[in-house]
């Protein structure tokens, strides 16, 4: 027995949510926060266990990378959009 009208416009809609919702993760700031916290934890852990002086300090270069990126990537994207469009 196939699935009704009903059941399938249901099953697209909760599929639409889903997608939605995990877009909405993707681009977060929460997001990009926590990588950014994970990012300077284990850098900063691994520059003080290799005993690095200032770790605390040159740990933030990676998150600083992290960071940069992510606030070019959308000008990036949208370039790169513009110019796949129009080929």
């Amino acid at each position: 027995m196939s699935p009704t009208l009903d059941e399938r416009v249901a099953a697209i809609e909760s599929r639409n949510a889903r997608v939605e919702a995990d877009k909405a993760w993707e681009v977060s700031w929460f997001r990009r926060g926590m990588i950014a916290v994970i990012t300077y934890v284990f850098a900063f852990v691994l520059l003080n266990i290799l005993g690095h002086d200032g770790a605390w300090k040159h740990a933030l270069v990676p998150v600083a990378g992290y960071v940069l990126s992510t606030l070019s990537l959308p000008a990036v994207k949208e370039w790169w959009m513009v110019r796949r469009v129009k080929s």
